[in-house]
């Protein structure tokens, strides 16, 4: 395997993606989505993990990376990442695709690679960048409500704001929920004070009329 593009640096923030091969859906029904949830919170740990072991009280001690967003989408999911000890992101994903594409093929009885290659990761570099997203993330699912929302203004923004906050696959339900599990905003500029503030961020994205009146 060729070097990462984009090199993962301990201390450092990133977006990452990826998604099913031939952009298929990796997520079929709620059962997908909560399994690939709950690999999202055991993955992330130093201890060796064996699936079939995990308990109902699982700990899972220190962690590998810090998670300030993510959101599950029918075909693809976004994560933002922290590097929290070297080579975190890397383990840390390794472990997570590998037991998510195990389980989807054993359920639908299939064969092959899942997602689309090695996952993808961009650097946030600056804090403009960082901030922006956590509303890019979360904003995700307004395409399976109003695919091009980001071209046509036609839409409820209130209607499609509430879509957003009651979508259960995104870290936003954490945040407005206080629900925090996968999630560790402690790790992360603190952007917004409370959920109040999550909502007012994504209430400007969708009202805006143009991408400079965006809040970027």
């Amino acid at each position: 395997m060729g070097l990462r593009r984009t090199p993962l640096v301990s201390g450092e923030y990133y977006h990452i993606y990826n998604r099913g091969v031939e952009k298929r859906e990796i997520f079929l029904d709620k059962e997908d989505y909560f399994y690939f949830l709950k690999l999202l919170y055991i993955c992330n740990s130093k201890k060796s993990i064996k699936l079939r072991k995990i308990e109902k009280n699982f700990e899972r001690g220190e962690t590998i990376v810090n998670i300030g967003a993510y959101c599950l989408m029918p075909n693809h999911f976004h994560l933002l990442c922290h590097e929290k000890t070297e080579n975190g992101i890397s383990v840390f994903m390794k472990k997570l695709l590998t037991a998510y594409a195990m389980y989807f093929n054993k359920k639908y009885e299939r064969n092959g690679v899942l997602f689309q290659g090695r996952f993808k990761s961009e650097h946030a570099s600056t804090d403009k960048y960082l901030k922006y997203l956590y509303a890019y993330i979360h904003l995700n699912p307004a395409k399976l409500k109003e695919p091009k929302w980001r071209e046509l203004k036609n839409y409820n923004t209130k209607d499609l704001l509430n879509f957003i906050k009651q979508y259960p696959y995104s870290s936003l339900y954490e945040y407005l929920n206080d629900k925090i599990k996968i999630t560790n905003p402690a790790s992360f500029p603190d952007y917004f004070q409370n959920a109040k503030d999550h909502l007012d961020e994504l209430f400007q994205w969708l009202s805006a009329e143009t991408t400079q009146d965006r809040p970027v």
